[in-house]
């Protein structure tokens, strides 16, 4: 449980990063509390999708990996934060990616700081 957590405001502290520096992805909201709040509850959207729609994507694109040496994992990654943008909207929450090469440019900051913080941050059950 705790190993979930983590990663789940790992996730939250990497999609707040993708915000501040990708101009396209957006995050309106009123007061600070409001927009964490919607952080995590974005996060946990994006660890749902990377846990159940992710696996599936990549075995499609099994191919494609081999074929561009791994690249396609930045087309799976920005598809799977738009994806994630959609349920967002879907569920009236204020996040939002305006675009694919936008959603190419979030994954790749997403996935960068993911991976620090999944270092520097306690990986228990």
């Amino acid at each position: 449980m705790m190993n979930f957590l983590v990663k789940t405001l790992a996730n939250a502290g990497a999609l707040a990063v993708a915000v501040w520096l990708v101009g396209r992805i957006s995050l309106e909201g009123g007061s600070t509390g409001e927009k964490a709040w919607t952080l995590i509850v974005v996060a946990l959207i994006f660890g749902l999708v990377n846990l159940l729609v992710k696996p599936l994507v990549q075995l499609l694109t099994l191919p494609l990996f081999l074929l561009t040496l791994g690249l396609i994992t930045l087309v799976v990654n920005a598809l799977m934060l738009l994806l994630t943008s959609w349920i967002a909207g879907e569920l009236d929450l204020s996040f939002h990616v305006d675009g694919f090469w936008t959603a190419v440019l979030g994954g790749l900051v997403i996935s960068v700081v993911s991976w620090a913080l999944n270092l520097v941050l306690p990986d228990g059950d």
